[in-house]
C-alpha cells in the first residue's frame, strides 16, 4: 500500500506522541493534587498556587482538544513534527515546575511557587507565543475563526504573565488567576464546544 502525503496514518502517529506528553502531563497534575490529600497535616494549599494548577489543567485539556485540527494539515515534516512535540513538552516543563519533585528546600507551596514564579510565568508567555506558531500551522481558515479575539487574548496573556511576576498583593495574584480561569473557561464554551 503507498503511502500519500494526506495519508491519515500520519495524523495519528504524530497525535500519539503528543498524546503521551500531554498524558504525562496531566498525570504530573492529579499525582500533585493527591498530595494534599495524602499529607493533609504536612503540605498546605497554597490558594493561588492551586488556581494556576487548575488554570494549567484546563489548558493542556483544552490543547488536547483543538489540536485535533491539525488532522487537516495534507503534508508533515520533520520540523513541523518537531514544533509540535516541543510545544506539548513546555506544558510537561510547566506541570513540573507547579509541582516538583521535592519541597525539602521551601516552606510549602507558597514559597516554593513564590521564588519560582519568573520561571512558571515566563514559560507560560513563551507557551502562548508557541500557540501562534501552532494556529499559523492550521492555515488561514482556522486563523479567521478564531476572530480577532484570538490575537489579542494571545498578547493579554503574555502581558498579564509578565506583570503576573510583579505582583506581591495575594488579593491580585488570586484575583489575576480567577481571571484567568474564568476567560480560559469562557473562551473554550465559546470556541470550542464542538470539536
Amino acid at each position: 500500500m503507498e503511502v500519500t502525503p494526506d495519508h491519515p496514518e500520519y495524523f495519528a502517529h504524530v497525535r500519539t506522541i503528543i498524546g503521551m506528553v500531554l498524558g504525562l502531563s496531566l498525570a504530573r497534575l492529579v499525582n500533585g493534587l493527591t498530595r494534599f490529600v495524602q499529607h493533609p497535616g504536612t503540605i498546605k494549599v497554597y490558594p493561588v498556587h492551586l488556581g494556576w494548577v487548575i488554570f494549567l489543567f484546563i489548558t493542556i485539556v483544552h490543547f488536547w482538544w483543538y489540536e485535533f485540527h491539525l488532522s487537516r494539515i495534507a503534508v508533515w515534516t520533520f520540523p513541523l513534527y518537531g514544533f509540535l512535540l516541543f510545544y506539548a513538552m513546555v506544558f510537561a516543563a510547566l506541570t513540573a515546575l507547579l509541582f516538583p519533585d521535592h519541597l525539602d528546600e521551601y516552606e510549602g507551596f507558597e514559597d516554593y511557587f513564590e521564588q519560582r514564579k519568573r520561571w512558571f510565568f515566563g514559560l507560560l508567555a513563551f507557551a502562548f507565543l508557541l500557540d501562534i506558531g501552532d494556529t499559523f500551522i492550521k492555515g488561514d481558515d482556522y486563523l479567521e475563526s478564531l476572530g480577532v479575539e484570538y490575537l489579542v487574548r494571545q498578547v493579554a496573556f503574555v502581558l498579564l504573565s509578565i506583570i503576573a511576576v510583579l505582583i506581591t498583593s495575594k488579593k491580585l495574584k488570586m484575583a489575576l488567576v480567577l481571571a484567568a480561569i474564568t476567560y480560559q473557561v469562557s473562551w473554550i464554551l465559546r470556541l470550542y464546544v464542538i470539536l
